[in-house]
């Protein structure tokens, strides 16, 4: 593709008029030889013919003709001339076509001059999202991120009033909605990150389909993931749950619900998906939802879980996810765990303490913890986990992973056997 060349024209300098006090349009022109088109586009800045360098296509920065914004007009025009060398060095190592309508539809777009321009970001976001639920790529809570994601962009275009467009991604829109993020909605570092991978992958569908041709997001930068400690049971919790005897059977059913994912593994939202026609040999044969592209999965149920998906009949009880989480803090301070823990988490550079309830921090991701912290602490492979817990990710089954005081006081005592003898008082 070779290098087109631009310049700036007065719209009307014929004759006389390159004298004339009168001022006119400033426009920019370049030629696209392969479509044998002269392509012209107004600048919306205005000159006095008379205060235009003719030789140099600028205004003139000099002498008793110069206009007194000469150089504020300059900086202005020479915007065109910038976008136009940044796109077309776009568009040629990404190996695309350069053309008129390209240029025009990024012009429009840069300096503001769609009726729509405003809507034309969230069009595209609507777009992308309608492509991937059609495509099947999403399941149903995936979508769900990718809808707050949107919310959050129109909050932060709304409460910033700052306006979004694919030309407004750039260093200042990282700076402002990190910000935005962190310091007003009070993200914590692991939610920003996460949110800030998914606003990337729509911003690469965009830039691949054409909606943009700038790919500063891809500096957008991620914050660190912090492990943060979270809570997960040991055998003796299940113990004393299961002999709990709970006045309300609402309550026991959720502890019921949740004891079950704790010795499953299974994601609360796979639950929905057991029935009798599904267990085979002792087992759950479920075929996931989330990644249909996988294989059957195989997870074995041991005499607690048959004991009480035949207490239900095959057909757990199930509540909504929310409901569920909101319940099951019920359940465990009816079974007394009303002591106070600690919940520490990570926002920008400062850690944040807050003493709780220890009730306070289950929830239905608690159960899958505790199964992934079970099985290690009892020195299971990560394949044969991820076998049950459908983990692809190694390095995300890890972050189950919950390592307790006890777990380090024991794994010392068992290596460190050292003999020795008391030793003697030396007088």
């Amino acid at each position: 593709m070779s290098t087109l060349r631009s310049t700036f024209v007065l719209k009307e300098p014929q004759g006389k008029g390159k004298t004339s006090n009168k001022e006119t349009l400033i426009l920019f022109r370049c030629n696209f030889k392969n479509e044998g088109k002269r392509f012209i586009y107004s600048t919306g800045e205005r000159i006095a013919p008379k205060s235009w360098d003719f030789k140099n296509r600028q205004p003139l920065l000099h002498g008793s003709n110069r206009s007194k914004v000469a150089s504020s007009i300059r900086m202005q025009i020479n915007r065109y001339k910038d976008k136009f060398e940044e796109l077309q060095a776009i568009c040629k190592s990404m190996d695309r076509d350069f053309t008129s309508k390209v240029l025009k539809d990024e012009f429009d777009k840069e300096f503001k001059r769609l009726k729509n321009a405003g809507n034309s970001f969230f069009d595209a976001y609507d777009e992308f999202m309608d492509f991937k639920k059609k495509i099947g790529d999403w399941s149903p809570s995936t979508v769900k991120r990718y809808d707050n994601i949107k919310n959050i962009l129109q909050e932060f275009e709304r409460d910033r009033k700052f306006t979004l467009s694919f030309n407004s991604i750039d260093n200042k829109f990282h700076a402002e909605f990190t910000d935005y993020c962190i310091n007003q909605k009070n993200q914590i570092n692991n939610t920003f990150s996460r949110n800030v991978g998914l606003f990337k992958t729509f911003m690469g569908w965009a830039l691949g389909n054409g909606y943009t041709y700038k790919d500063d997001f891809k500096k957008l930068k991620k914050m660190k993931v912090v492990i943060t400690n979270q809570i997960a049971l040991d055998l003796k919790d299940l113990d004393k749950l299961m002999k709990h005897d709970f006045k309300k059977k609402s309550l026991e059913r959720i502890r019921d619900v949740f004891v079950f994912a704790c010795v499953t593994g299974m994601r609360f939202g796979e639950l929905k998906l057991i029935s009798l026609e599904n267990i085979v040999d002792g087992q759950v044969h479920l075929k996931e939802e989330k990644n249909s592209e996988k294989e059957v999965r195989r997870i074995p149920l041991n005499d607690l879980a048959l004991f009480i998906l035949k207490k239900y009949n095959y057909d757990l009880p199930l509540i909504a996810n929310q409901k569920h989480n909101e319940y099951i803090k019920d359940v465990f301070e009816a079974a007394g765990y009303t002591h106070d823990v600690e919940k520490v988490v990570t926002k920008g550079k400062e850690s944040i303490r807050e003493v709780m309830p220890f009730y306070k921090r289950i929830s239905s991701h608690t159960a899958r913890r505790t199964f992934i912290t079970m099985m290690k602490k009892k020195g299971f492979s990560d394949k044969l986990i991820a076998s049950i817990s459908g983990h692809s990710d190694m390095k995300t089954l890890n972050q189950y992973y919950q390592v307790d005081d006890a777990a380090r006081s024991e794994a010392v005592k068992d290596v460190f056997k050292v003999s020795y003898e008391p030793l003697k008082k030396v007088d």
